[in-house]
């Protein structure tokens, strides 16, 4: 079969993804780049945090794997965070390091002692953000965004302008905001920020559209997973002609996290037909170092990068397995363990299994078996994984077909 956007040798997704009816409305830009803010909003996920060595070994990592811009923190957090940042910038990384700062001029001042390329500026952007939890004028919020980002311009840093609980604002207030600081201020670019993910898949676009309405600058998506609708959101707001998305890897951040970065670029590059340039196979390597550096618990069955993923329990799909063969792994998996740089697929002996399973299994251990035989290490294992409600070791294994056939 010749491939095709949703059949390859490395995915095998839907052909309804590519219907003409599906696609027409889609805007993606000709280059879409990959702004991880892991070391930022990741490390504010609750229980994590990362040293100066930590952030500097993920950056490596993420630039290594072809992620454009890294949010590599934001200095006036502690000396530490600081002293990461700048480590970060002299390491002259492909990617290029961004700092994030509170519209205050001070700040801003910090984010150029690190020699960052840019940086990005928040402030509060909903009226009862601003009067009930900053208890601030109105005026203020404006005044500061205006000084900050035309300081951080005159400096020469790129500059993203990035409001806080925009997704909860009344869109032509916050909009009047957004206009006078391009205007008085500066803004290369305007960061669609949905700080608490509470916005639907159904009401992005208009989210999106609203802003492209009003304000003629390149727009960044920044969407929190609160109901999960992160990576959805994204994929969308691309669709609509948003060119950088804000990731991190695996998910973490702040409450239940940001658009995970394997998820979105996989998802975007086998039902999009979008490659956003990087090197796919670095995703599971990357998530086992964020997953070791901050003691956040991967799911085994994670899209992407969890670590039984393919590692398949069930009898009847353990056969499906076994009789498609290696070159038609997409079969069974929509993606191939290739493509993530995953481990190889297998099979797991379980309460699940089968005796496709038991069979390769003995294979794997260069014993044979009578059908009589290989049924009963079969109950035999089912009993075991129910008892102990978990699956099978080779050890386990051995002792069963050696009990079995003693």
């Amino acid at each position: 079969m010749a491939e095709q956007p949703w059949h390859t040798d490395k995915w095998f997704t839907s052909p309804w993804n590519f219907a003409d009816e599906v696609t027409e409305s889609f805007n993606f830009a000709d280059e879409i780049k990959i702004h991880d803010i892991t070391l930022r909003d990741g490390e504010q996920q609750t229980g994590i945090t990362f040293t100066k060595d930590d952030k500097v070994r993920i950056a490596e990592a993420l630039s290594a794997a072809g992620v454009h811009r890294i949010e590599a923190g934001m200095p006036a957090v502690s000396p530490a965070d600081e002293a990461a940042i700048k480590e970060i910038v002299q390491r002259d990384l492909d990617a290029d390091i961004y700092a994030f700062s509170r519209c205050m001029k001070d700040d801003v001042k910090r984010a150029l002692d690190c020699g960052v390329h840019g940086v990005v500026t928040e402030i509060p952007a909903s009226e009862h953000l601003i009067e009930l939890a900053y208890q601030w004028p109105l005026e203020k919020a404006i005044d500061l965004s205006i000084e900050a980002t035309a300081y951080a311009h005159e400096e020469g840093l790129d500059v993203v302008f990035f409001l806080i609980d925009f997704s909860r604002s009344d869109i032509n207030w916050v909009l009047d905001l957004v206009t006078r600081v391009a205007e008085e201020g500066h803004m290369d670019s305007l960061a669609l920020v949905d700080t608490f993910g509470v916005v639907s898949v159904h009401a992005m676009r208009y989210f999106v559209q609203a802003v492209q309405s009003r304000i003629d600058k390149p727009l960044e998506a920044h969407f929190h997973q609160d109901f999960g609708m992160g990576v959805a959101n994204t994929i969308i707001a691309l669709s609509e002609g948003v060119e950088v998305a804000h990731t991190t890897v695996l998910g973490v951040g702040e409450r239940a996290g940001n658009a995970p970065l394997e998820e979105l670029v996989v998802a975007l590059r086998t039902m999009y037909d979008v490659d956003v340039g990087i090197d796919y196979s670095q995703l599971y390597p990357l998530a086992k170092l964020v997953e070791e550096l901050s003691g956040h618990r991967v799911p085994t069955n994670k899209p992407v990068v969890g670590d039984q993923l393919y590692q398949i329990e069930s009898g009847i799909v353990t056969s499906w397995l076994r009789k498609v063969g290696d070159a038609n792994v997409t079969e069974v998996f929509p993606v191939h363990w290739d493509m993530v740089g995953q481990r190889p697929g297998g099979s797991a002996l379980g309460k699940g299994s089968g005796l496709d399973s038991v069979n390769i299994w003995l294979e794997q251990i260069g014993r044979e078996a009578t059908e009589d035989e290989a049924m009963d290490i079969l109950m035999e294992a089912k009993a075991f994984a129910l008892e102990h409600k978990r699956l099978l070791t080779e050890d386990d294994f051995r002792k069963i077909v050696a009990d079995v056939k003693s």
